[in-house]
C-alpha cells in the first residue's frame, strides 16, 4: 500500500475480500480521503466497514476509486463516500445504502440498490434483476438510481420510495426497453422510463402517467449529472418522451393478505 498524505493506492492483486478491506481501512483511518484500489477481481463489501474511521463529515469527502470488477455488495450501507468504479459491478452494488454517491463506468449486476434508503446510484450502462427493489425513503433521505442503458425484469419491486431513471441510451429509435414485470407490488416512490415499453411489461397495480413541469425538472436534475459523470449530452437525453410510473395504490396486494 502507497500512502502520501490524503492519497492512498492499493494493489488488490491476490488479496482475499477482507484483507483489502482491512487495507481500505487502515487507510482511511489513517487520513487518506482519495483511495485508488487496482486490480480489483471480485472482492466482496468495498466500503462497507468505514464506520468509526472518521466523523460523518470527514467520510463525506472520502473518494474511493475503483480499477477492476469489484464484487457482490459495493458499498453495501454506504453512508457518505462516494465510490467510482472503472469497469462493470457485480450484484447487490448500494444494498442498504444511506448517503453517498456511486458511480459506475460500465453495467451493473441484479438487484442494484436492494433496500437502498438514500444517496445516489449512478450505472452508465445496463443493470441486471431486480435493480432498486425494496428501496425507501428514510428520514427525508429520498434513493435514486439513473441507469443509461435498459434493465431487466422485475425493476423497481416492491419499491416504497425514492426515485429510478431508466434512460434506454443505447437502444434504437422506438425499439422498447426488453423488461417485464416492472413495478410489481411497488407501494411508493417512482419510475421516469425514456423511450417506450413493450405492451404488457408492467406489474400489477402500476399508474402509467405523462410528466408534469415538476416531473420534467426533476428528471432534468439527475439526466445533468449522469452526462457530466459520463459525459453525455444532457439536452439530447432530455429531447426525448418520458413516461412515469408510480403505484396505483399504497396497498397493492391487500386482497391477497387481508380480509
Amino acid at each position: 500500500m502507497c500512502t502520501t498524505g490524503l492519497f492512498a493506492e492499493i494493489d488488490a492483486l491476490g488479496l482475499s475480500y477482507s484483507e483489502l478491506n482491512q487495507r481500505v481501512r487502515i487507510a482511511v483511518e489513517s487520513g487518506a480521503r482519495r483511495l485508488v484500489l487496482r486490480n480489483v477481481a471480485g472482492q466482496r463489501y468495498i466500503g462497507t466497514n468505514l464506520y468509526g474511521c472518521a466523523d460523518r463529515q470527514g467520510l463525506s469527502g472520502l473518494l474511493l476509486e475503483i480499477h477492476g470488477t469489484p464484487g457482490n455488495d459495493l458499498g453495501a450501507f454506504l453512508d457518505g463516500p462516494t465510490i467510482v468504479v472503472y469497469g462493470n459491478a457485480m450484484d447487490g452494488t448500494g444494498n442498504t445504502m444511506t448517503s453517498g454517491r456511486i458511480v459506475i463506468h460500465g453495467r451493473a449486476g441484479d438487484i442494484t440498490g436492494l433496500s437502498a434508503r438514500g444517496g445516489e446510484i449512478f450505472v452508465r450502462d445496463s443493470v441486471g434483476y431486480r435493480t432498486g427493489v425494496h428501496m425507501k425513503q428514510y428520514q427525508g433521505n429520498r434513493p435514486v438510481i439513473v441507469i443509461g442503458g435498459t434493465s431487466q425484469d422485475f425493476l423497481g419491486e416492491y419499491m416504497a420510495g425514492g426515485i429510478i431513471i431508466l434512460l434506454g441510451l443505447h437502444l434504437k429509435a422506438n425499439e422498447p426497453h426488453a423488461c417485464n414485470r416492472l413495478c410489481s407490488g411497488m407501494h411508493g416512490g417512482a419510475v421516469f422510463v425514456r423511450g417506450t415499453l413493450r405492451h404488457g411489461s408492467l406489474g400489477h397495480g402500476v399508474s402509467v402517467q405523462p410528466l408534469n413541469a415538476d416531473d420534467r425538472q426533476l428528471v432534468a436534475v439527475y439526466v445533468s449529472r449522469y452526462a457530466e459523470l459520463f459525459g453525455a449530452d444532457a439536452d439530447s437525453i432530455m429531447n426525448a418522451s418520458f413516461t412515469k410510473l408510480v403505484p396505483a395504490t399504497g396497498r397493492p396486494y391487500k386482497q391477497l393478505y387481508a380480509y
